[in-house]
């Protein structure tokens, strides 16, 4: 079993090993905590039970989360949060009125995903950021994680049994917006313009063993710029 707690272990050996590397989560954050100096509310689409809220200091901001599954917003980490139940597809906001909308681990799971980018466009100000943390289809481990995926449940009771997560968190992936090319159109489409897309190696999703993790460092060192693990991208609105 690999926990997240085992993860980050063998995260901090690569960050070691190859000095300036931050995992993808840092490099998001990062972004967040920038924007957020522009002022205006923040939206956390498909916000769960916390993790980035978690991380800001959002106490001169307005900060929202919509989320479909009742039951994380039921149990979300930060209980003065203002959250909703709503789809990516139809928020629950008037045009315009958001500075900032950020979505962790969303895209993959988006069957329409230019629906959603439609709608983060229109609720944002102009010169407002819609910031996303996402897998990059282009990496071997999501080649096998979308064959996975044909397991239907079995996959949830899989990810379970290897990551030591809930079974209900595990939900089906689509990955029809985790391309470069693919999220440049969608921008492009949405009236958006992409400002920053950064691809994040990260070997520790299969660091069962320390053998293991030496053939996903080797697996990733080999792999063409583009095609590592992890997507983290701004996309803004032009004034």
């Amino acid at each position: 079993m690999l926990s997240l707690e085992r993860q980050n272990h063998w995260r901090e050996i690569y960050r070691r090993d190859n000095p300036g590397w931050r995992p993808a989560t840092e490099v998001y954050a990062e972004i967040v905590r920038l924007e957020l100096f522009r002022g205006g509310p923040l939206l956390d689409v498909g916000c769960g039970r916390g993790g980035l809220i978690e991380q800001l200091d959002l106490q001169n901001y307005k900060a929202y989360g919509v989320d479909p599954d009742e039951s994380s917003l039921r149990e979300h980490r930060s209980m003065n949060f203002p959250r909703a139940s709503a789809l990516s597809e139809r928020l629950p906001f008037s045009e315009g009125s958001l500075a900032v909308v950020v979505a962790s681990w969303l895209l993959e799971h988006l069957s329409a995903p230019e629906m959603t980018w439609n709608e983060i466009a229109r609720v944002l100000q102009p010169g407002g950021s819609f910031i996303f943390i996402t897998p990059n289809a282009r990496h071997p481990l999501t080649w096998l994680n979308r064959a996975a995926g044909q397991m239907g449940r079995w996959q949830g009771r899989l990810v379970s049994r290897l990551y030591a997560r809930r079974e209900s968190d595990t939900f089906p992936t689509a990955y029809r917006a985790n391309t470069a090319q693919t999220l440049n159109f969608l921008a492009r489409h949405a009236g958006l313009e992409m400002e920053k897309l950064v691809f994040v190696a990260d070997p520790s999703y299969i660091a069962f063993s320390p053998l293991l993790f030496r053939v996903a460092c080797t697996v990733d060192g080999l792999l063409a710029d583009g095609r590592q693990i992890h997507l983290v991208g701004l996309a803004r609105k032009p004034l």
